[in-house]
């Protein structure tokens, strides 16, 4: 009976002689798996199949047995099968108590499967902490009760030189992550958590943290996605990174726009002041050397004799070449300078769509919300620059056939808007290497603190915006 239900087992089964320690019996699958024939085996020992141990070891730990000590014992060994080849078993020996002669019963199982397993994990595990060692910031997991404690299930080795803290450190006591956390930070990190776990939505946050240890003050950044647990809490899987070099590059990229723009500023307020001096003097000293050029050539024409007719067309001949210098100084000192800017803006911008009218035959449309408009010379310089700007855009580019000019004045800012019907603007021709006078235009409005928008209209064409906040006029 007992030889019929040792073949009926999948485990290799051995009886083992107490004294001896050799096999008195085994079964099919300890054949089948050690390639021998049972009469092969009998007689031999488990120190004879097996690679790391010898018989003194196997009998130095079934002393218990024998004694009465235990009433099993574990071995792992390494079983050589006939043709060379090995597998791990773990042997269980159980000592009966039947007969005269003690007789050990051994349960021998393959376990080179789950060896492999642990050999695969291990290897995955080696191969990942390989790969988080080489991630620029902290791989972690962060688990939200929903009693409301924390913990870190996982922490990556770059936790302490990240926080300052150990992961053991941290996950021992959560908390003093946020305590890291400044206090004017520490709002927005619980709010973006809590919408994190409502929503299961992405979490992304940033904000300062202050390690003490080390007196340091860095910039963070954490991305983690979030998955609902059985148990009703919410855990992250993500990474935190030290973004406080791009923070500072930022700053000072922030810094040097500020003081570019401001520069901008000072250049065109420059250009404009040399613009009225250069319109001023061509104005009043060349415009006034020609009208006195004028009245003397007007004098001397009268008292020239009838009698020389050619002497009179030549006077009349320089006459018409005063006059259109005359008018030459005033178009360029109009030009350089709007006079009526002095009257105000509206009037200024009424002049100038008239002229693009006359010049360009081109329609164009003006209203204002008010009939004036009391701005300082500066705003008012850089709107009338820009509309200039606008409308020379229009007469080259557009191909319109219309132009409708807005301007709106409420008790905060003022709002120019150009609109045409023409083939419209694109976003490319905002980054095109020559456009300088879209540049120019956002610099202007750059410099008074507004902002100039170019969208396309909703019949075609573009819409040029910018508007500029009021200053108090003291």
């Amino acid at each position: 009976m007992m030889r019929e239900r040792m073949q009926t087992v999948f485990s290799e089964i051995y009886l083992v002689d107490g004294d001896t320690l050799r096999f008195v019996q085994v079964n099919d699958a300890a054949c089948e798996n050690l390639q021998y024939e049972a009469h092969e085996l009998t007689g031999m020992s488990p120190a004879s199949i097996a690679r790391n141990v010898d018989q003194k070891t196997i009998e130095r730990m079934l002393q218990p047995l024998r004694n009465g000590q235990k009433s099993q014992v574990a071995l792992d060994l390494i079983h050589v099968r006939k043709d060379g080849s090995s597998y791990p078993v773990e042997l269980q020996l159980f000592r009966c108590t039947s007969g005269s002669s003690p007789v050990f019963i051994a349960l021998g199982n393959d376990v080179s499967t789950r060896q492999e397993s642990a050999d695969a994990a291990s290897r995955i595990e080696s191969r990942l902490h390989k790969i988080l060692s080489q991630v620029p910031g902290l791989v972690y997991q962060f688990r939200l009760q929903r009693d409301g404690l924390v913990s870190f299930p996982f922490l990556s080795e770059a936790c302490l030189a990240l926080l300052g803290l150990t992961g053991n450190q941290l996950r021992a006591d959560p908390a003093q992550f946020l305590a890291l956390i400044l206090p004017e930070h520490r709002e927005h990190y619980l709010e973006s958590m809590a919408v994190s776990a409502a929503k299961l939505s992405a979490w992304n946050w940033e904000g300062r943290i202050w390690v003490r240890g080390w007196e340091d003050m860095k910039w963070i950044n954490l991305r983690a996605s979030p998955q609902a647990l059985v148990d009703g809490s919410v855990q992250w899987e993500g990474i935190m990174t030290n973004i406080t070099q791009s923070k500072l590059e930022a700053a000072e990229l922030a810094r040097s726009r500020t003081r570019l723009a401001e520069l901008s500023a000072h250049v065109e307020t420059v250009k404009e002041q040399e613009r009225m001096r250069i319109a001023r003097e061509i104005h009043d000293d060349l415009g006034g050397n020609l009208t006195a050029i004028k009245m003397s050539l007007a004098l001397l024409t009268r008292k020239l004799p009838a009698a020389e007719p050619a002497l009179t067309e030549k006077a009349l001949y320089i006459d018409a070449l005063v006059d259109r210098s005359i008018d030459a100084v005033s178009r360029i000192a109009e030009d350089l300078r709007p006079g009526l800017l002095d009257v105000g803006l509206v009037a200024a911008i009424d002049w100038q769509k008239k002229e693009f009218e006359k010049q360009l035959g081109i329609r164009c449309e003006f209203s204002s919300n008010r009939e004036n408009i009391t701005l300082h010379l500066d705003q008012a310089t850089a709107l009338f620059r820009i509309f200039q700007e606008a409308l020379t855009n229009v007469g080259k580019h557009a191909q319109a056939s219309q132009v409708v000019v807005r301007l709106v004045c409420t008790n905060r800012s003022v709002l120019l808007e150009i609109a045409d019907n023409g083939l419209g603007f694109t976003a490319a021709d905002r980054f095109k290497p020559n456009s300088f006078g879209i540049r120019g235009m956002e610099e202007r409005a750059v410099a008074m603190r507004g902002k100039l928008t170019i969208s396309i209209a909703p019949e075609g064409g573009s819409v040029v915006a910018v508007r500029i906040p009021l200053r108090p006029m003291n």
